[in-house]
């Protein structure tokens, strides 16, 4: 299927529902400014150090689609789209900001946005996405639009902001923490062989209790392959796909069930595993191994069913995590 398709080199477009428009039409720049929005966001996503960040952004990049595609649409194919956003979801922004805003030391004064990349791009988002609900704003006076579209895109620009000065202050902490480490002799915990044959054999006894002939991987940071054992009776298929789940964990930083779901049509990951020729695993049994904020490395499990992989690899997670916890 080509990506191009001419149909636009008028400057027209076609709205959900077949009606061609104008590309300078301000219904046309309000749902793209929010697709615009949307891609930020993905940037965002990927330069932030806060992990409750990275959890939030995947579910507005999914919003802002359902957003969009209404925008989008005609009056005639609006009752056609079978999801919307509802004040639900304007509460549940609402709920996120309260609750990020406890956390935050009080504002006094002026806030010169950026500082940090993960800070600038949250900002970069927010403005954006205020430009969208000013363009929404502006639609909504030539044609009837939902009250929730217009609350949600500034409920949503205020999160960001609450979300920039979090992570504003989560990269100071954390400069504080890697001082102190400095003066202290410590350093976040690398991923040795020895820790890596310990992680597998606490997955093997799991597997085993299972009854399950497994393949555990270890790898490193940068994804390259560190350990791996293949139980007697485990599947040949399994030696590449356990690798390729630890690879994926380390990766994108994220355990592989995670990125399964992120993966689906419509979702912001759909297609990756098109990418990175053919690297990357989109179903669980794959977790990245935090050290701090840093990723050290990642445990790939495959053998089994997707949640007898994952509970298999959780085993291995489980060690690692008492070792960091106990500083060892």
């Amino acid at each position: 299927m080509r990506v191009y398709t001419r149909t636009g080199d008028k400057g027209e477009t076609s709205l959900w529902g077949g009606q061609r428009v104008s590309k300078a039409d301000l219904q046309v720049e309000a749902y793209g400014t929010v697709d615009e929005a949307s891609s930020f966001l993905g940037l965002a996503r990927g330069l932030v150090r806060s992990r409750r960040a990275q959890g939030l952004l995947p579910e507005m990049q999914g919003n802002l689609q359902v957003l969009a595609s209404e925008l989008a649409s005609t009056p005639e194919e609006l009752s056609k789209i079978g999801e919307r956003l509802q004040e639900e979801d304007v509460r549940r922004l609402e709920q996120v900001i309260d609750e990020i805003q406890e956390l935050l030391p009080p504002q006094t004064g002026f806030v010169l946005p950026g500082g940090t990349v993960g800070t600038g791009a949250l900002d970069v988002a927010r403005t954006v996405v205020r430009r969208a609900e000013r363009l929404v704003v502006r639609l909504g006076q030539e044609r009837r639009l939902r009250g929730e579209i217009v609350r949600y895109l500034n409920r949503l620009s205020d999160l960001l902001y609450v979300l920039a000065r979090a992570e504003a202050n989560e990269e100071l902490v954390q400069v504080v923490k890697e001082k102190v480490l400095e003066r202290l002799g410590g350093a976040p915990k690398s991923l040795t062989l020895d820790t890596a044959r310990q992680l597998i054999a606490a997955a093997e006894r799991r597997a085993q209790e299972l009854g399950l002939p497994v393949v555990v991987a270890v790898v490193d940071g940068a994804g390259h392959l560190l350990a791996l054992e293949r139980q007697e009776g485990a599947l040949i298929a399994s030696i590449d796909i356990a690798w390729k789940k630890a690879h994926t964990a380390a990766a994108l930083k994220l355990p592989t069930h995670t990125v399964a779901k992120l993966a689906q049509p419509g979702e912001p990951l759909f297609g990756i595993e098109a990418t990175n020729e053919g690297r990357l695993v989109i179903f669980g049994g794959g977790f990245p191994l935090f050290s701090g904020e840093q990723v050290a490395g990642a445990v790939g499990v495959s053998g089994g069913t997707v949640e007898q992989d994952m509970e298999v690899a959780q085993a291995a997670l489980r060690v690692w995590e008492g070792e960091n916890a106990s500083g060892n």
